[in-house]
């Protein structure tokens, strides 16, 4: 049984996430959940930028990749499935007219495990 791959995915999406939330933090943006979870999927980085909330999906890779950049890994369905989830949090939390915006943060990790490219893209879906 091979487990360490798993964990090092973990530990990898853990650090991206964890890079995402310093640079929006970075920018002024207040991170207010991560890792929310309901049963239409996990929403990675909620924030607020002013009145707006922001929903994050981050991606990561370590680079060179033979899967493609981490920006490439959002996915049509995985726009969907975000979308969905982000519609949950709304009405669980009573947000639902508040204004929205969904972000990608892709981060591409070198091989030492430095961060070698963090690309924020707001309004990419």
């Amino acid at each position: 049984m091979q487990r360490p791959l798993r964990s090092n995915r973990t530990a990898s999406g853990r650090a991206a996430e964890d890079t995402a939330a310093a640079h929006l933090q970075g920018t002024g943006v207040s991170v207010i959940e991560r890792n929310w979870r309901c049963k239409t999927g996990e929403l990675d980085l909620i924030a607020k930028e002013g009145d707006v909330l922001v929903f994050v999906e981050v991606r990561s890779r370590t680079a060179p990749s033979r899967y493609g950049t981490a920006v490439e890994a959002v996915t049509p369905r995985k726009c969907r499935q975000v979308r969905e989830t982000a519609g949950v949090y709304l009405k669980m939390t009573g947000a639902y007219g508040s204004p929205v915006r969904f972000d990608v943060i892709a981060v591409t990790f070198a091989a030492d495990g430095s961060v070698a490219e963090l690309r924020h893209i707001p309004g990419a879906f």
